[in-house]
């Protein structure tokens, strides 16, 4: 009853600090940024510029081959700039390219380095054929540089009915991807209900601090672990309140919103055990600032892993929260591991005891009791 009492105390306090409604409002700009700035299915449209190194009657023939992949059918006479210099272009605009047919090779290289896009040149060699020369930005795949070398030395046609001869199988049964705006949601979610608690925590701790409270426990009645436990429980209410307000108009029913509780409570728990353990070392939030940032940007690195799927390394697999940001996806893919769901869960709610245990015996000693 007593930690209950306590619970309801720290939760009504809770409600007067500006650090409650911070998380509030910081759920509340991520949920809008994920519904009016993130779409549900992006098209994301490469620009690449080219120049056609040829007579004219040979450029105007390739130019209306290039025409009849338009969206609209017409090209559009536009100018680029750069350095106060303006480049004439034709735009030819395809469903998910935009070809910029430049009057020189010169500008195929400045435009191309200068914007990190790819720049080509077609140019008409002693076999009568088309010759490709691409200026590309050292960041393409070697898959990528492979297609590029194959791609104009074989008929598209066969090309086409080879990609369609592929044989597809299925690892699993039934699978349901999510869409572009559901699929940010992991990381995000890992961040703002998860890792936002170890700072809101200590900063809740420093304020007592500041104030007073947490000495005044070394002439009470009352346990260290009971303040220590009702602050955690309250971190866990609003941790579970911010992870529906971003999931809930996302995802709609769609999601497995009993594994994902499971795991946000359990990484809450851990979060916030750190946030209080880092609380114990320091007097005040500015000199703790640094460690805070520290870990937090560390946490965060697994999520260019999880947007770069190629930027992978073993190490970044070792940190805490991808773990949880695959955690968070299979919570929301129907067709989710609850296994793994579950078994991180329990990894986070271990490690969470362990320092809950060792952050309660570094307050009472600093108390004398």
């Amino acid at each position: 009853m007593k930690l209950l009492s306590s619970i309801r105390k720290e939760l009504i306090l809770a409600t007067r600090s500006f650090y409650f409604y911070i998380e509030i409002l910081f759920a509340v700009i991520l949920l809008a940024v994920l519904l009016f700035a993130i779409p549900e299915h992006a098209r994301p449209t490469q620009d690449i510029y080219v120049y056609l190194d040829m007579p004219q009657q040979a450029a105007d023939a390739v130019r209306n081959m290039l025409l009849d992949e338009d969206v609209d059918g017409q090209a559009e006479q536009v100018v680029l700039t750069f350095d106060g210099i303006a480049y004439p272009a034709t735009l030819i605009g395809k469903e998910n390219e935009n070809q910029y047919l430049l009057q020189s090779a010169e500008a195929v290289r400045t435009l191309a380095d200068s914007q990190r896009k790819i720049g080509a040149v077609v140019s008409i060699g002693g076999d009568s054929q088309l010759h490709y020369t691409y200026y590309l930005q050292g960041y393409e795949t070697q898959r990528l540089k492979n297609l590029l070398s194959v791609l104009h030395n074989v008929d598209s046609d066969v090309l086409e009915q080879r990609f369609d001869a592929q044989p597809v199988r299925a690892l699993q049964g039934t699978v349901s991807p999510l869409n572009d705006r559901q699929n940010a949601l992991p990381p995000l979610l890992a961040f703002n209900s998860s890792l936002m608690g170890m700072f809101i925590m200590a900063a809740y701790v420093f304020l007592d601090k500041k104030e007073g409270v947490i000495r005044a426990y070394a002439v009470t009645a009352s346990s260290v672990w009971r303040y220590l436990a009702s602050k955690t429980v309250v971190m866990l209410i609003t941790g579970v309140v911010t992870t529906l307000v971003v999931t809930l108009p996302v995802m709609g029913f769609g999601a497995h919103y009993g594994l994902l509780l499971v795991l946000q409570l359990a990484s809450g728990f851990f979060a916030a055990t750190c946030g209080l353990l880092i609380a114990s070392f320091y007097q005040d939030i500015a000199k703790s600032f640094g460690v805070i940032f520290t870990i937090m940007v560390l946490m965060m690195l697994p999520a260019f892993s999880y947007f770069l799927p190629g930027w992978s390394p073993v190490w970044v697999k070792l940190i805490p929260s991808h773990a949880l940001i695959q955690g968070f996806q299979d919570a929301l893919l129907p067709d989710g591991n609850a296994s793994f769901v579950l078994l991180a869960a329990a990894g986070f709610a271990a490690a969470g005891g362990v320092l809950f245990g060792w952050t309660n015996a570094r307050f009472q000693k600093a108390l004398g009791v």
